[in-house]
């Protein structure tokens, strides 16, 4: 049922996110919108997702949302604990990953992530936090869900720097690099849903949230912008989901 409530760009993201999730998917998150969707899911309608930290959790089952991929809970409630490289080596590059989630600064129409720099490689406006594990899982996880808010500056026509790869220059590109998995399969925005053509792998424009414009969208975003021939409205939260999600957020407080 439709919720009367009220609810943040940040929750619809979260939700839209937690959606894409089923039980018995391996599911690589970090901290923030990824970590809300994943636990959103396992209290709503996923309960055997298994829940992979970067930190060497297994199968953690918060019952609160961590601070960091540190937070003590994620090993309290953890099936097994390893080593980070065990998990890159033995889960992740083998291809074990159902789901990797992740975010940038950047992105382009390609679904190509930019982590690393704002301006001139050696002489940034801005040095941003750098790769991490980002690219593996973009490569070997066999499905990413990027999350990332949407404006001209976040999606832009060309990247300074490529962090992580999506589609590259387009189709064949992945193969061409060895990549292993599917890469982006959906791009989850505070406006909408974006799809990689299945031919060309461009992002389009699948799904736009209540009360957005395509307009708003559009201006959003720094190249010209595809929209789908059936342009879906996202399902606003529902009151289970948006109770469940708040209910998550003042456990960790």
């Amino acid at each position: 049922m439709e919720s009367t409530e009220k609810y943040t760009s940040d929750e619809m993201m979260s939700i839209a996110a937690a959606r894409q999730l089923r039980n018995n998917q391996i599911c690589f998150i970090g901290i923030g919108l990824p970590s809300k969707a994943a636990n959103l899911a396992r209290r709503l309608h996923a309960p055997d997702l298994i829940m992979i930290y970067e930190s060497g959790t297994l199968g953690a089952k918060p019952t609160r949302l961590p601070l960091s991929i540190g937070d003590g809970e994620l090993a309290d409630t953890a099936d097994s604990i390893v080593s980070v490289p065990e998990i890159f080596n033995y889960l992740l590059q083998p291809g074990r990953i159902d789901i990797g989630f992740l975010g940038a600064a950047q992105i382009d129409k390609y679904a190509n992530l930019n982590s690393t720099v704002i301006g001139d490689y050696h002489k940034p406006s801005v040095r941003l936090p750098g790769a991490g594990g980002a690219p593996e899982i973009a490569g070997a996880a066999k499905r990413v869900i990027i999350m990332l808010r949407q404006s001209a500056k976040s999606f832009v026509d060309k990247l300074p720097f490529v962090t992580s790869v999506g589609f590259g220059s387009g189709p064949g590109d992945r193969r061409r690099f060895g990549l292993t998995g599917a890469g982006p399969t959906v791009v989850i925005t505070d406006l909408g849903l974006l799809e990689p053509d299945p031919d060309t792998k461009e992002l389009v424009l699948t799904n736009i949230h209540s009360n957005v414009s395509v307009q708003k969208v559009i201006e959003s975003t720094g190249w010209k912008l595809r929209i789908a021939e059936k342009l879906e409205v996202t399902e606003p939260p529902t009151a289970t989901e948006l109770e469940a999600i708040r209910s998550l957020v003042s456990a960790g407080e």
